[in-house]
């Protein structure tokens, strides 16, 4: 199919689903920070939802982020995640986890061996090892696991994929991704994203691994053979860092213990080479453009000033027409409904129409393994193979 002579075809014709209203899914939230006001936001717009339960590390967070959002009556006296998920009164169908980074894992385990359905906020974990025994966990569970990556939703995402899945671009071969911000640490929401011990992973994970997945899912996520990884920080270990100054916090450059920058260069199965890059934080507007080389043809993906998972404007995918080099704009498509709401959305779908995750783990699993790579290969400075355990 030649995308000059019908790129209506590739279009998604965004319907309004029916949502059935009488069954009700009754959901607990796990981490109650500045992320979960995004979910309970879509989470209330849903009219077979009822929020009845939520638990924070800081004791009185939970019922203030509830009161704040004019949820009433949920349960918020929990010292911990598990004291709410041992407590069998709440039927719970569903937890939401928006934890920081490193109490991903833990939480999410124990809700899907007590039988609860997990949306899982990004990046999936920390470790490699820890996405290996949550997917484990979900697969002893026989319950829902999806990871949030709303960026999926997005209709100029699922076009990427699509022109790919054509064929219209012959073979993959090459592909360049990454995305940054000029100064875009994200320190105002406090310091959990900055500190190791509780974020464990910078821009490496907090925006990378959407760079990664609007790539890898649009060429079916091969298998991540070997990596060669690079992080720094030199921006925000920086007391003059103007962000820093402005806000009068020069101190957080002391607290600083994650990447804000990581580059790396990849080899997934299939021969297809990764070129990627990633900043929170650069004397740069945008490290570069996203690039899908092919032999029959290539796509260009327009990078943001402010990257988050989103496509820049236009596509561009260059092809021959009778020999002759020609360029092929692919409009941006509109969306009607806001991503985070598509994502919870479609995951209380998938949970009562017994359907596959929206974004399944299985696939992020691959995702995180070069997360996890491009951390180690770094701390080595050296290449590394990936070595993904069965699960």
């Amino acid at each position: 199919m030649a995308l000059d002579k019908d790129l209506d075809a590739f279009k998604d014709v965004q319907e309004t689903k029916t949502v059935d209203a009488t069954k009700k899914l009754r959901i607990g939230f796990i981490g109650c920070g500045w992320i979960a006001g995004s979910h309970i936001r879509s989470f209330k717009k849903q009219p077979d939802v009822e929020i009845v339960a939520g638990c924070d590390l800081i004791p009185g967070k939970a019922a203030a982020f509830f009161e704040k959002n004019g949820v009433e009556g949920v349960k918020t006296d929990y010292a911990s995640h598990k004291e709410m998920l041992d407590d069998e009164s709440l039927q719970l169908d569903a937890v939401t986890i928006c934890t920081y980074n490193r109490q991903h894992a833990g939480p999410a385990i124990y809700a899907l061996k007590k039988g609860i359905n997990v949306l899982l906020e990004k990046p999936f974990t920390v470790t490699l090892d820890e996405a290996v025994e949550v997917c484990r966990a979900e697969k002893e569970s026989g319950k829902l696991l999806s990871i949030g990556f709303q960026p999926r939703m997005d209709a100029n995402m699922k076009m990427i994929k699509k022109i790919v899945e054509s064929g219209e671009l012959g073979r993959i071969y090459y592909i360049q991704t990454g995305g940054g911000r000029r100064q875009g640490i994200p320190f105002p929401f406090g310091t959990t994203f900055i500190e190791d011990e509780t974020a464990g992973i910078g821009a490496l994970g907090d925006i990378g691994c959407y760079s990664l997945d609007m790539v890898l899912n649009a060429i079916g996520y091969p298998k991540p053979l070997t990596v060669s990884g690079y992080k720094s920080a030199f921006f925000g270990k920086d007391p003059s860092y103007p962000p820093y100054v402005k806000a009068k916090h020069p101190e957080y450059a002391e607290k600083f213990g994650v990447d804000d920058f990581a580059a790396a260069f990849i080899r997934l199965e299939g021969g297809i080479i990764l070129d990627f890059r990633i900043a929170w934080a650069m004397n740069l507007d945008t490290p570069g453009d996203t690039i899908i080389m092919g032999t029959k043809a290539s796509l260009r993906i327009p990078s943001t000033e402010c990257w988050n998972g989103s496509v820049g404007g236009p596509m561009t995918l260059y092809h021959n027409v009778c020999g002759e080099p020609t360029k092929t704009e692919i409009p941006i498509i509109p969306m009607k409904e806001d991503l985070f709401t598509l994502k919870v959305r479609t995951f209380l779908d998938a949970i009562k129409e017994g359907t596959e995750a929206p974004v399944p783990s299985s696939q992020i699993l691959y995702n995180q393994a070069i997360i996890d790579g491009i951390a180690k290969s770094a701390a080595a400075g050296r290449e590394i193979e990936i070595e993904i355990p069965e699960i």
